[in-house]
């Protein structure tokens, strides 16, 4: 589905990350740890468009995305998450999520509204509610809930639990392990290692711009060498 190779990418004369590489196949979740300032965000951002490639290449189902700005990655099948970010806060849910299927057209139809309603009961109640008006778990539901009615082939997801009570939280790698388990690609950011290591099968770790280890979720759950070297936990 995904290939990144030898990827160096940053901000204006600022560089982030350095040589990463690595892979995702169809129908797995991959998780991504590592400290805060390593360059987990800037990766995802570089594959879905708004940071650009300064050397190495990036590839979706074997076309190379280097050049593609976020729009046009959309339409390639890449759908970004950061937080709850990018929900207009003064449109209601449904219209948020209307939207959303709107700009899917010509897409294969995997979600629409009333699949995203099921598998999120709080955003049906809350149909007429504007976006600004949500809690953040909310917010966080109806960011994802957007992101799938685009009809993704790879969905990218910045730190999805940050912030979130434990039930919502629950409830959201609840979510995750369903659409793993219905065939989606994803790439998961998070803090907590616990969302990652329970819904992802292989977990990169960064540091300092660069892949620092790589594995089975299941193994690398066992590291507390790895983990706490890169991660202090």
């Amino acid at each position: 589905m995904l290939e990144v190779n030898g990827v160096a990418a940053g901000y204006g004369r600022f560089g982030v990350l350095s040589d990463v590489s690595f892979s995702v196949s169809e129908g797995t979740f991959m998780g991504i740890v590592g400290r805060n300032g390593v360059g987990k965000t800037t990766l995802l951002k570089a594959i879905a468009g708004p940071v650009k490639v300064s050397s190495g290449a990036i590839r979706l189902r074997g076309e190379s995305t280097g050049s593609l700005d976020p729009s046009q990655s959309a339409k390639r099948g890449v759908s970004l998450v950061l937080d709850r970010k990018g929900i207009f806060r003064s449109l209601t849910v449904r219209e948020n999520l209307a939207l959303a299927h709107r700009l899917s057209a010509g897409r294969t139809q995997r979600w629409s509204m009333t699949s995203v309603f099921e598998m999120f009961p709080r955003l049906s109640e809350r149909a007429d509610a504007p976006g600004g008006g949500l809690s953040g778990g909310e917010q966080q539901m109806l960011a994802i809930g957007r992101a799938l009615l685009c009809q993704p082939d790879l969905l990218l997801l910045d730190e999805p639990t940050e912030g979130l009570a434990p039930l919502i939280v629950h409830e959201l790698v609840a979510t995750l392990n369903r659409l793993r388990a219905e065939g989606l690609t994803a790439i998961v950011v998070d803090q907590r290692l616990e969302t990652v290591f329970d819904t992802c099968g292989e977990v990169l770790v960064m540091s300092r711009g660069s892949i620092a280890a790589s594995g089975a979720a299941d193994d690398l759950r066992r590291r507390g060498d790895l983990l706490q070297e890169h991660l202090g936990v």
